[in-house]
């Protein structure tokens, strides 16, 4: 109704954040980056400062014009209100972490922007988070409605619309809106304001380059994926050379890792060559490689290799459209590594049977994804029964992994399609991500796109069957409800034909639920396996923990529980009793607690 009231209701709205009421896990790991957060005692002192018509800021008071009015009109007295007492069921909405950027050092030639701990600011910001959430949906009507602020003479204007812009691409665990929908906003206010808004995007890309190595790991990503898209639309004009102190650190480091990151997305929205050329010939060490395919029997001295034949004959075979029994027959010559005499086994586990296959079926494939996903529609059951088994599965997605290890787009969307076509389970590709043969690009974003997406398909696979057996219990209900009390035998065999489809959608849900389980078992447990050995080196070989690889690993850890935190919440009893125990170091048992937390 007033200022005042909207700075009281603010005050509420961030008690989680004062002492002795945050919780250590989302003052630790839902933070961009350590910075001091504003209290209650001083939101609380700017409230009551605010309660007279002193504004210096131009803020819409939308009671004053009114005042008369207001003072002869009845009055009511409210009766007290008692929150109801907190339970077991209770569900309560994270904390919303002060997000800040800019100070009034950053604009001295403009308006003064308000105090990083003023409810003016506090307010300012409100209502352009306002704005988005009512017009998100339509960018142009949203840039404009920004830029039409009430009184954006008398502040920063776009300082504060590129902060809350930040402030909510960067939310933990997840942004309001889907992620692109900042990047096109930003695009447009950029050319709504093409003299003013790009010089503060700039300023702020600098400013968050520079806190690159506090800042947590989830945000990094989403920092990466929005300056990549940006610069897409602005033909990836950029100062480099500001950022040439990335060249003398260590690659693993966030800043190199971070350009070397937006210029590997770059490359998906444009071409190899094209990096190559806007870039300083200095920064070829952070220049993705030749995104071109790995065809191991193609090399020069690839006679000697085994399986080299086969591969011949598969190539002719391939090009000559032979069916499925074909390729069948032609494998059968492929002898077994693993044993003396493969011809009882028949198509059990054979790795070279599947790097036969796979290389030089990928290789004739390269062209395109369309090529790719038609190979592995048109030899699908070649690859459900060479992948029979778990090491069947992770064989194939080594062998992918060899052919396009310079691609890494290509691995993201041919896994996701063996994934939709059963050639491999969520589990496997966990297993994969976690092998020794991926070691060395552990710590790319390429991966952990890879795991989230398989997380997502399981979690979306679990709840399109838990929506089917929903719907046929309701179906069900419904025909018991229309039932006359005759005896209807039609009806009858009808409620039986649902019962029973009932059953096997039980077994489904029970199916699904259990691999969902296991999927988080088996993610769960590799993050200890690798976090255990690299302490228990750190310890033996007397250095220090704190490296990059492990703050990006477990910051990974956090961000697998934060971002699936509502599905791993129905398996916290079984990872606390069989992984996560109290003989867990404490480094990696931090992370589960603090997860707890939450809940607490």
């Amino acid at each position: 109704m007033c200022l005042k009231c909207d700075g009281i209701g603010m005050c509420m709205r961030f008690c989680p954040l004062c002492p002795g009421s945050e919780k250590s896990y989302m003052k630790r790991k839902m933070q961009k980056w350590t910075a001091s957060s504003p209290t209650l005692k001083v939101i609380l002192k700017d409230a009551r400062r605010l309660m007279c018509p002193c504004y210096k800021y131009g803020l819409p008071i939308n009671h004053i014009h009114k005042k008369s009015i207001l003072c002869e009109a009845l009055q009511h007295n409210l009766p007290p209100f008692t929150p109801p007492p907190h339970t077991e069921d209770s569900v309560y909405p994270m904390p919303r972490v002060i997000f800040r950027m800019f100070d009034y050092t950053d604009d001295p030639e403009g308006p003064v922007m308000p105090g990083s701990h003023s409810v003016e600011r506090f307010v300012i910001e409100e209502n352009l988070h306002c704005i988005i959430k009512s017009y998100w949906k339509e960018r142009k009507t949203c840039a404009a409605q920004l830029v039409s602020y009430p009184g954006k003479n008398k502040i920063p204007l776009n300082y504060h619309i590129v902060e809350v812009i930040f402030a909510e691409l960067f939310q933990l665990p997840a942004p309001p809106h889907v992620d692109v929908m900042y990047t096109t906003l930003l695009i447009e206010l950029c050319k709504l304001q093409p003299g003013s808004l790009p010089q503060v995007l700039a300023q702020a890309t600098e400013m968050l380059y520079m806190r690159l190595d506090t800042m947590s790991t989830t945000c990094v990503d989403r920092f990466i994926n929005w300056f990549s898209h940006h610069l897409s639309n602005f033909q990836f004009r950029w100062s480099w050379e500001d950022w040439s102190d990335c060249l003398t650190q260590d690659l693993e480091s966030p800043k190199p890792k971070f350009v070397r990151e937006v210029l590997e997305k770059c490359m998906r929205l444009s071409y190899h060559q094209h990096i190559l050329d806007i870039v300083p010939p200095t920064f070829s060490a952070l220049c993705p490689a030749n995104p071109t395919c790995i065809y191991k029997y193609g090399d020069e001295g690839s006679n000697s290799l085994p399986g080299h034949s086969v591969a011949l004959c598969l190539s002719v075979a391939f090009k000559s459209k032979a069916t499925n029994d074909e390729i069948f027959s032609i494998l059968k010559d492929v002898p077994n590594p693993n044993q003396d005499d493969d011809s009882d086994e028949g198509f059990s586990f054979n790795p070279l049977k599947i790097e036969v296959f796979v290389q030089t079926l990928l290789h004739l494939a390269a062209k395109s994804f369309s090529h790719s996903f038609s190979a592995l529609a048109k030899f699908h059951e070649v690859f459900k029964t060479l992948a029979e088994s778990n090491e069947g599965k992770l064989h194939v997605l080594r062998v992918m992994f060899e052919v396009w290890r310079n691609h890494p787009q290509m691995i993201a969307v041919l896994v996701d399609k063996m994934i939709r076509t059963q050639i491999v389970d969520c589990a496997a590709v966990a297993n994969w991500i976690f092998s020794s043969e991926l070691s060395r690009d552990f710590t790319r974003l390429f991966v952990w796109e890879i795991l989230h997406s398989t997380i997502r398909k399981m979690n979306k696979h679990v709840l399109k069957i838990q929506k089917e057996l929903e719907e046929a219990k309701e179906k069900l209900a419904r025909q018991h409800k229309r039932r006359s009390d005759d005896d209807d035998r039609g009806s009858d065999r009808k409620d039986g034909a649902l019962e029973e489809q009932i059953e096997r959608l039980q077994e489904k849900v029970e199916s699904a639920q259990s691999e969902q389980k296991n999927l988080f078992l088996v993610i769960f447990q590799r993050f200890i396996m690798i976090l255990t050995e690299h302490l228990v080196r750190c310890e033996t070989d007397g250095t220090s923990i704190l490296t990059p690889w492990y703050k990006n690993c477990i910051e990974r850890l956090q961000q697998i529980f934060l971002q699936h935190h509502q599905i791993i919440q129905q398996y916290m009893v079984t990872l606390e009793n069989l992984l996560f125990t109290a003989e867990l170091d404490p480094h990696i048992l931090a992370v589960f607690q603090q997860f707890c937390a939450l809940q607490a």
